[in-house]
């Protein structure tokens, strides 16, 4: 093992390129710079962090995508192993309550503080605090199980059939929903709702998502959730600066047009201005669906041709509001509302793909917490959506307006803004076309969705299968999408690139 403090000498230095610096590709950089690969990063943005960036419009910063930090420790972890701390790049608040959940008759907050939560669980459905008991502890075991089975690469038939499996197996709740299996634990349809909303963060319906994935409410009860001064798009630019001072040679406003091939390795990348640059390595970092039919030259893959990419589960997509205001609403940081039938709105977002009348959304008001994000006495607000993704029979351009106004009405009746039109002063719109444009298959916001079948082993593998000399990261790649997972799948590839070039290295992922 060699000290995370030192660069190690590597005898005849490998070029390493990387496609796309959102959160997997700058880990994967950092990492690889800091043992001595000589890395070289395309990104076809002016800045880095790709749906982990942020959006700046007169004075109103807001993030584009992802707004709650879960399981903070393998951020510090992937820091540590670049040979740094990561609170040296930017300043965390962990948000006690975590959030709130807005019904239309009842509301909790739920917190990691477990005398408050089970308090008010008794005040909301008496009698639920001890399945909120069993809650933590059984699931508590199913993360220290499935845990393991994150960290490792799937690169063989040997990694997916482990002895970590067959330990997790037990606690897979193959054949089980989400929803189901809350009902381990709670009776209250409006409760299991407050352990299973999460799946949002998988795109999915909780009663189509898997069961395993009750670890996710576990781990933000188990952990906590943070915000980051500045916005969650300051983890990406923490991250650039840790590249910079290892020596990655960002290529901002560098688009790639495709790979490189002799035979099915690849050797390099083609760059839209002709430019070729060859490596040893490549890193994908693309919107997977987007990469397979886009940046492969046609007719070279087999298990993922365009036909068989098209014909993958998707999450759904997002319809998104970033306003500046020139108000603070008293609002939490972070407010959940559930539609008044919140399986049909479910049902028409996943299965019916149409427009719900009754609609479920999601407000950050991170001004209450962060006064970076606008002027003096203003909010930038975030506002997201769940809709259809762009396999529905939805015209955007028809709909958007309307649609539009339909959020801001539910807005100012539902969370007490009722004098929010007059104070809107910017206003950006996103909607699963907006995010189709930005190289997003279907405009699924959350990449390819996580049901069994593309779990694990049977996820795109950060080895690539079809080509050679190729790793992938990111969202739609293993272990998931999510910033904790997308973060463990650059340290994956990272890993995978420095054992086969016989770098030694020192790992917190226990499967290195």
């Amino acid at each position: 093992m060699i000290s995370l403090d030192r660069i190690p000498i590597v005898s005849n230095i490998k070029k390493i390129n990387i496609v796309g610096a959102g959160p997997g590709g700058l880990t994967a950089a950092m990492l690889l710079a800091k043992r001595g690969f000589k890395v070289t990063l395309f990104e076809k943005e002016n800045k880095v962090g790709g749906r982990n960036s942020s959006l700046v419009k007169n004075g109103y910063k807001f993030d584009v995508g992802p707004t709650f930090l879960m399981m903070k420790f393998i951020l510090d972890e992937v820091f540590v192993e670049a040979g740094r701390k990561v609170e040296d790049y930017m300043e965390f608040k962990r948000l006690e309550p975590m959030y709130r959940l807005q019904f239309d008759d009842v509301c909790l907050e739920p917190t990691t503080v477990k005398e408050a939560m089970i308090q008010q669980l008794e005040e909301n459905f008496p009698g639920s605090s001890k399945g909120y008991e069993k809650f933590l502890k059984t699931e508590s075991v199913r993360f220290d199980r499935m845990y393991p089975c994150l960290q490792k690469d799937y690169s063989t038939y040997s990694k997916f059939l482990s002895f970590d499996l067959l330990k997790a197996l037990p606690k897979l709740s193959i054949g089980r929903s989400l929803i189901n299996v809350l009902g381990n634990y709670f009776d209250s349809e409006k409760l299991k709702l407050s352990f299973t909303f999460q799946s949002k963060y998988l795109g999915m319906s909780a009663w189509d998502c898997p069961g395993a994935f009750a670890i996710l409410p576990y781990v933000e009860h188990a952990f906590g959730v943070y915000h980051v001064t500045g916005g969650l798009s300051e983890i990406s630019e923490g991250m650039a600066k840790v590249c910079n001072e290892h020596g990655v040679e960002m290529r901002l406003g560098s688009s790639v047009k495709q790979l490189i091939l002799d035979g099915k390795n690849v050797t390099g990348v083609e760059l839209e201005d002709g430019e070729k640059v060859m490596a040893d390595e490549t890193v994908l970092n693309a919107d997977f669906g987007y990469a397979m039919k886009n940046l492969v030259p046609p007719g070279v893959l087999k298990k993922y041709s365009p036909k068989k990419v098209d014909s993958k589960e998707y999450s759904c997509s997002t319809f998104m509001l970033y306003l500046g205001v020139d108000k603070v609403y008293d609002l939490p940081h972070h407010t959940i509302y559930f539609a008044g039938d919140y399986k049909k709105n479910i049902d028409d977002v996943f299965t019916n793909k149409v427009l719900s009348d009754d609609l479920s959304f999601y407000v950050r008001n991170a001004s209450v917490n962060d006064p970076t994000l606008a002027p003096e006495g203003h909010s930038a607000l975030y506002v997201l959506v769940p809709v259809p993704n762009c396999t529905a029979n939805i015209n955007w351009q028809e709909n958007i307006d309307s649609f539009k106004e339909k959020v801001i009405n539910e807005m100012e009746e539902r969370a007490g803004m009722s004098d929010l039109r007059q104070h809107i002063k910017e206003e950006v719109v996103y909607t699963p076309k907006t995010w189709m444009d930005m190289n997003i298959q279907f405009g699924a916001t959350f990449n390819l969705a996580h049901s069994l079948k593309q779990m694990m082993h049977l996820r795109p593998r950060n080895k690539f299968e079809e080509l050679g000399n190729c790793y992938l990261v990111g969202g739609g790649t293993h272990p998931g999408s999510g910033l904790p997972t997308i973060y463990e799948s650059g340290r994956i590839a990272a890993n995978m690139i420095s054992k086969r070039h016989g770098v030694v290295f020192e790992s917190k992922n226990t499967q290195t």
